[in-house]
């Protein structure tokens, strides 16, 4: 028990998962950041892309991740994020399909502001794929 923690995964949609885990990588502005259990209390910010974490009996668990954060409290990781989508629930021809889209938007004139949700656009759509083919 003591080299475990709590994990709960909270999309805007639903509960993708709740249960002890052995370790946690989120994707984060500049690169991956890892949990294990005892980390110290702290918030930390998500973008897009592969959330991994493996549960206390070895199982492990990929996750494509939108923006959110994760509050890491008293052994006690919390994700919230606006989606989390296993592999199976992918569907690959419809995110090869944003993605194009994304890049095609980042091509044209555009505001900051534009750019920025395109980036993220394009960045959800390739976190997707990648998951996808694993």
């Amino acid at each position: 028990m003591l080299d475990t923690f709590s994990l709960q995964v909270y999309a805007s949609n639903k509960l993708a998962f709740s249960g002890r885990a052995k370790s946690l990588t989120i994707p984060a502005v500049d690169g991956e950041q890892a949990f294990l259990a005892q980390h110290e209390n702290m918030v930390a910010a998500i973008v897009p892309g592969e959330l991994r974490f493996q549960e206390d009996n070895g199982t492990e668990h990929i996750l494509a991740v939108s923006n959110g954060f994760v509050e890491m409290i008293n052994n006690r990781a919390r994700i919230f994020c606006l989606s989390a989508e296993r592999p199976d629930e992918i569907d690959a021809h419809r995110a090869r399909e944003a993605k194009e889209r994304a890049e095609e938007q980042l091509r044209q004139k555009q505001s900051i502001q534009e750019y920025h949700v395109n980036q993220m656009a394009l960045a959800r759509a390739m976190a997707r794929l990648r998951v996808k083919e694993k």
